[in-house]
């Protein structure tokens, strides 16, 4: 007979790859939904080129998956962090399937929190790791917002004097370069978020001394995204690209610019932030230099709901998952 924490441990990994896989074709529309709607890449093209600098930005540091791994005690068992992932995953895919751009961040997030403390308690969960993490998923998109804001007025000041069929050629070309940013940046915080948990079931079980992410789980994770990123998600980029503003090709390229440099900057901090937040405030904030009435802010209600259920929808999944597996199965470690 296998060791049942040992299968375990195999399941957690083989989940947390699935999550990174998700999370890859759920947030592809982040980093390639302006340049396609503007036809500035092809959709083939522009996922390509994604899942490339995904596959890139996931070795820039493991400073966000320290973050994550910290955001629960240790104490933690394997069967908890195998129900936050499915409770992640399950989300992930219901949002996916309503073309919904919710946060997979906020996902994963609300899933391990919510198994941890149905498994253990309050005292599993390090608060103030959680407090620090939730302000910067929550103030994030605002600051975005304000970027984008900032960065289209100054395009707009700066090639005042162009005609639009020459600027539009150009910002066709530069967003070559800002959906190369943004992808890179998403896999730089987004990949990380899997190591953490990954890492934190090889602390857990036993298998590392401390917490500190092994090679093997940097490149594993960075391909899992990456693949997903190429295999697309196609819902989502018809939402985050043409329903909520519509794009010029400045536009695209203010956005893809302030929610990247955004993204880079919290991943050097070791901030968890969520792409699809940051992207949707960045959109709005561009958006609302032509006028408010240029976005279309049903749609952004509609998203703004779905990120302020996704913790607790994900978390209260997760606990399910951990109360079938923890009292019928009678697994609890």
């Amino acid at each position: 007979m296998p060791d049942g924490r040992l299968v375990l441990l195999a399941l957690v990994i083989l989940f947390a790859f699935a999550f990174d896989y998700t999370n890859g074709f759920h947030d592809t529309a982040n980093a390639i939904a302006t340049s396609v709607s503007t036809h500035a890449l092809s959709p083939r093209l522009a996922v390509g080129l994604s899942a490339v600098f995904n596959l890139a930005g996931a070795f820039l540091n493991t400073r966000v998956a320290d973050t994550i791994g910290g955001l629960v005690s240790e104490r933690i068992a394997l069967v908890a962090i195998l129900a936050g992932l499915v409770g992640a995953i399950t989300w992930n895919l219901l949002t996916w399937m309503w073309g919904l751009p919710s946060s997979s961040s906020h996902a994963l997030i609300g899933g391990i929190i919510g198994a941890a403390l149905v498994s253990i308690g309050p005292s599993a969960v390090k608060w103030d790791t959680l407090q620090t993490s939730f302000g910067a998923l929550v103030s994030s998109p605002i600051i975005g917002l304000l970027l984008g804001f900032g960065i289209m007025l100054a395009l707009l000041w700066t090639f005042r004097r162009m005609a639009p069929g020459p600027l539009n050629k150009v910002f066709r070309g530069l967003q070559l370069l800002s959906a190369s940013f943004i992808s890179f940046s998403h896999g730089g915080n987004d990949a990380q978020k899997t190591m953490g948990i990954i890492t934190l079931a090889l602390v857990t079980y036993g298998a590392l001394p401390k917490f500190a992410v092994p090679l093997w789980v940097i490149v594993v994770s960075a391909a899992a995204m990456a693949l997903g990123t190429y295999s697309g998600g196609w819902r989502i980029i018809r939402t985050m690209g043409t329903r909520i503003i519509k794009l010029d090709p400045i536009h695209g390229f203010a956005a893809d610019l302030s929610a990247s440099s955004l993204i880079t900057a919290a991943t050097h901090f070791g901030l968890p932030v969520s792409t699809t937040h940051v992207v949707s405030g960045s959109l709005m904030g561009v958006g609302s230099t032509r006028r408010l009435s240029a976005v279309r802010w049903g749609v952004a209600t509609n998203i703004v709901a779905a990120w302020l259920i996704t913790i607790p929808a994900s978390a209260a999944v997760a606990a399910i998952i951990y109360a079938i597996l923890h009292w019928v199965l009678g697994i609890s470690v």
